[in-house]
């Protein structure tokens, strides 16, 4: 077992705490120092002005740690099989919908495109190695929502 933490703060910024007007924008700091701005996402119902131009919204944070640590995965299980992999990318899209009463976070498609050093493996191996670091990925088995890997190679 281990824990993971994050500090969240926000303080109101506006002379009155109205829904419309109030700012979104957080701060979250990690045990590393790092401190992102969090915010709403951008929507039509999320009042204009509330939402600063360099934050990062609760569902696009999902998205990237369910990449994240399907790519951490993925990288392990390939060195351990002696592969190497000289670069990793992924344009993962998640989709936010209503359903079943409440809006959620329904589908997370992970798009990883990988480029092989030397021996580049088979699309067998490949697949099972994204196959491995799905079933492994914590985030992904933490999701009520479906996490689908189609890999760009």
């Amino acid at each position: 077992m281990s824990t993971h933490e994050a500090r969240l703060v926000w303080t109101r910024a506006t002379p009155d705490f109205d829904l419309k007007t109030y700012p979104r924008d957080h701060a979250i700091t990690f045990p590393s120092g790092v401190t992102v701005t969090g915010s709403a996402a951008p929507a039509p119902s999320t009042p204009a002005g509330t939402v600063g131009p360099d934050t990062i919204d609760p569902e696009a944070m999902t998205v990237a740690a369910v990449s994240s640590c399907h790519m951490m995965f993925f990288l392990a299980l390939a060195a351990k099989r002696g592969l190497v992999i000289d670069r990793y990318e992924d344009a993962p899209i998640g989709v936010l919908e209503p359903r079943d009463g409440a809006t959620w976070l329904t589908k997370i498609t992970l798009r990883p495109r990988v480029t092989w050093s030397g021996d580049v493996p088979g699309a067998d191996v490949v697949a099972d190695l994204h196959r491995s670091s799905h079933k492994r990925c914590y985030i992904a088995s933490s999701l009520r929502g479906e996490v689908a890997v189609e890999p760009a190679d």
